[in-house]
C-alpha cells in the first residue's frame, strides 16, 4: 500500500488528480447532511496575535490569504526560473506562447463582459476565466506524456506562466481595498530588504522566511491582496549564490509537492464546495456562470489560438519545432481549465458580496463546468493530434 501511495506521488499526474478529487469532495460535502459541518469548519475564527498586531480571520481566508502565498511563492520561482534560464529566457522562445497568452485573457474576458453587460451586479467577474491552472492542465497533459512533444510541454509551460503573471496584474490592480499607508510603508520597507538580500546574493532562506512573513503581514494589512508579497518573495530568492549554490531550485524543489499535494488540494477542498440550497433553474442558467463557462470552453482556445495563428502568420513568431496548429488548438483547449486562479478571482470578486450571498456559488459552477469540459474535450483531442503515425 505505501509503495502504491509513493508511486502515484511520483507520477507527473498526481496533483491534477489530487485537485479534482478534492473538488469532488468539496461539491459532496456542501450538499450532503455534513453540510453544516462543512461550511462551520471553514469560518472557523484563527486568531494570531503578537502584542498590540494581530490578524483575526476565518479559516478559509487564512487558506486563500496565507497558504496560497505559499503557492504564489512558488508561481514566483517559476516565472524567475523561466524568464533567466527557462522557456522564456529569450525574446524568440517568450514571443509565441507570449501572444497566445494574450489571446487567452483578453477573448475570455470580452465574452464574459458581452453576456452580462446588462446584469451589472456580475461585471465584477470579468477576470474569472482569464487565467489557465498550471497543475491541473499539466496533469492532462501528463496523461499522455509518452506521446506529446516536449517542445508542446513548454508552450504550455511557458503560456500558463505569462497567464498568471497577467492574473496577478490584474488581482493588483482591480482587487485591492482601501490602502493602509503605515502598512504600505512597512511593506516597501521590507521589499527593499529582499532586494538587497537578492542583490548581495544571500542564500539562507530563512532570512527571506522572516522577512517575507513581514512583508505578507504588511501587505494583508495594507489593502493589496496578500498572495502578491508571495510572488514579490519568489522573485527575490537568488537563482546562484556567490559560490555556486541555488538557493531558487531548492526552495522551489522543497515547496512544490508541499503545493501540489497539500495547498492547493486543501484550497480546492475550501472554495469548490458549491452548495445548490436555494438555487433554481433561472439562476443556475443566469449570465453569470454562463460567461464563465463560455469564457472558458470557447474563449480560451479561440483567443490562444488565433493570437498563435496571427503571430506566426504575420511573422511575429515561430512555431516550435515538431509542433503543428492542430496540436496547439489542442493545448488551446486545454487552458480552458482555470481552476484554481480562477476559483481565487472569483472568490475575491463576489465572495464578500453581502446582497446576494448566491453570486460566489454560481460563479464557482461556471468554473467546473467549463473546466470540466475543457480537461474532457482537451484530453481527447490532445491524444488525437499526438497519436503516432
Amino acid at each position: 500500500m505505501i509503495r502504491q501511495i509513493q508511486n502515484f506521488l511520483k507520477m507527473e499526474s498526481s496533483g491534477g488528480i489530487l485537485l479534482l478529487v478534492s473538488a469532488i469532495l468539496a461539491m459532496i460535502f456542501a450538499n450532503s447532511s455534513l453540510s453544516p459541518h462543512y461550511f462551520s469548519f471553514l469560518q472557523t475564527e484563527v486568531i494570531l496575535k503578537i502584542g498590540t498586531f494581530s490578524i483575526d480571520k476565518p479559516l478559509l481566508m487564512w487558506i486563500n490569504d496565507g497558504f496560497m502565498a505559499v503557492f504564489f511563492i512558488l508561481v514566483g520561482l517559476e516565472v524567475k526560473r523561466e524568464l533567466f534560464e527557462g522557456s522564456l529566457s529569450s525574446v524568440q522562445k517568450a514571443v509565441f506562447p507570449a501572444f497566445a497568452a494574450v489571446g487567452g485573457m483578453i477573448v475570455p474576458a470580452v465574452i464574459y463582459w458581452f453576456i452580462n453587460k446588462n446584469h451589472p451586479e456580475y461585471l465584477q467577474g470579468w477576470a474569472i476565466p482569464m487565467a489557465t491552472d498550471i497543475a491541473f492542465a499539466l496533469g492532462i497533459v501528463a496523461l499522455l506524456s509518452k506521446q506529446v512533444p516536449p517542445a508542446l510541454k513548454m508552450f504550455l509551460l511557458a503560456l500558463a506562466i505569462i497567464d498568471d503573471l497577467g492574473a496577478i496584474v490584474v488581482i493588483a490592480l482591480f482587487f485591492s481595498h482601501e490602502m493602509s499607508t503605515l502598512a504600505l510603508s512597512i511593506a516597501a520597507i521590507a521589499i527593499l530588504i529582499l532586494f538587497a538580500m537578492n542583490r548581495y546574493k544571500v542564500i539562507g532562506l530563512i532570512n527571506y522566511a522572516i522577512i517575507g512573513s513581514i512583508l505578507w503581514a504588511s501587505v494583508l494589512k495594507s489593502g493589496v491582496h496578500a498572495t502578491l508579497a508571495g510572488v514579490i518573495i519568489g522573485f527575490c530568492i537568488p537563482l546562484r549564490g556567490k559560490n555556486g549554490e541555488t538557493p531558487l531550485y531548492h526552495l522551489e524543489h522543497i515547496l512544490a509537492p508541499w503545493c501540489s499535494f497539500v495547498i492547493l488540494p486543501l484550497f480546492a477542498f475550501s472554495n469548490a464546495g458549491v452548495s445548490f440550497e436555494g438555487m433554481s433553474l433561472e439562476k443556475l442558467t443566469s449570465p453569470l456562470p454562463l460567461g464563465i463557462a463560455l469564457g472558458l470552453i470557447i474563449g480560451k482556445p479561440v483567443g490562444v489560438f488565433l493570437f498563435s495563428y496571427a503571430s506566426v502568420l504575420l511573422r511575429l513568431a515561430k512555431l516550435p519545432e515538431g509542433v503543428n496548429f492542430k496540436q496547439i488548438f489542442a493545448i488551446a483547449v486545454l487552458c480552458g481549465i482555470g481552476f484554481t486562479m480562477s476559483v481565487f478571482i472569483a472568490s475575491l470578486a463576489f465572495g464578500n458580496n453581502q446582497s446576494d450571498e448566491t453570486l460566489l456559488p454560481m460563479a464557482q459552477l461556471g468554473i467546473l463546468i467549463g473546466t470540466n469540459i475543457s480537461a474532457i474535450v482537451g484530453y481527447f483531442l490532445l491524444k488525437y493530434t499526438t497519436k503516432k503515425a
